[in-house]
């Protein structure tokens, strides 16, 4: 999940306790506390305003942060709203990669994870002509794995509040011509899980890649739509995406927050 932890400062902050509609971090947390996962994946703008290393001190730490021994961050553009996102990478440290890149890669279990930028200027461009664009062709040609799994910040697809974005589509080139299974991203505030598509977005059963939003983190939500390529979407739910890697497939759940009733689940093999 991505957009989680509200400004410490902020009215709606409650002392963590967040209102009816915003600053949920605390329960989200413990949602995914409850699961006991092997790995949590905050996917960027995990401290708003500005990402401060006091404001990851009053608000993500005593929430998300019960989880950052097994946290492998993607940065946001919030978090970059202080000075080289140096809260971010200060509090993280070295599980968020080299701060001048914010990109990297692992494996978990028999999966290949990669971590993006997608704050493109940030990270010197996310063209495949770019230094992260010939990492990630260079890392996916290393690590041919059975299943692969990308994740960043801002959506390729989104009915949410700030939409497609079309910088984002060299990453999923690179990923769609290597076999990669799923992308996880964030930045509306919303659910919306697409239909497995090619990277011109038209639906491809066989190779596309499904991408997930869940920007339902905790800070708040936007209003959202849908479309033909659209297979679920919420926009009034806060909660956690769980995932489980099998070595030949995923399965796939949405676990909402106590009080709310949105879900969805379902199962896919890897190409």
């Amino acid at each position: 999940m991505g957009d989680i932890a509200c400004d410490p400062d902020a009215s709606n902050f409650k002392d963590g306790k967040g209102t009816t509609s915003n600053c949920h971090q605390k329960a989200t947390s413990d949602l995914a506390i409850a699961l006991r996962p092997d790995a949590v994946l905050p996917l960027g703008d995990v401290q708003y305003e500005n990402g401060s290393a006091d404001g990851f001190a009053r608000s993500y730490d005593p929430s998300w942060g019960r989880l950052k021994a097994i946290s492998r961050p993607a940065v946001g553009n919030h978090e970059y709203l202080t000075d080289n996102a140096a809260g971010y990478f200060g509090y993280f440290g070295a599980a968020a990669g080299d701060p001048a890149q914010g990109y990297y890669s692992y494996d978990l279990g028999s999966w290949h994870m990669i971590a993006l930028n997608s704050n493109c200027s940030r990270a010197g461009g996310c063209s495949a002509t770019t230094p992260q664009g010939e990492w990630l062709a260079q890392d996916l040609a290393a690590h041919p794995a059975r299943c692969t799994l990308a994740y960043w910040h801002h959506p390729r697809w989104s009915h949410g509040e700030h939409g497609d974005h079309s910088t984002m589509k060299p990453f999923m080139d690179s990923l769609y011509a290597a076999g990669a299974d799923v992308v996880l991203v964030g930045h509306d505030h919303d659910y919306e899980r697409f239909v497995p598509l090619a990277p011109d977005g038209t639906r491809d059963d066989t190779r596309g890649i499904r991408q997930f939003v869940v920007g339902t983190g905790g800070r708040n939500h936007y209003a959202t739509g849908s479309g033909a390529t659209t297979e679920a979407v919420n926009d009034d739910t806060f909660g956690v995406l769980a995932l489980t890697l099998r070595p030949t497939g995923y399965d796939w759940r949405f676990v909402p927050e106590p009080g709310k009733t949105y879900t969805d689940s379902g199962s896919a093999a890897c190409h």
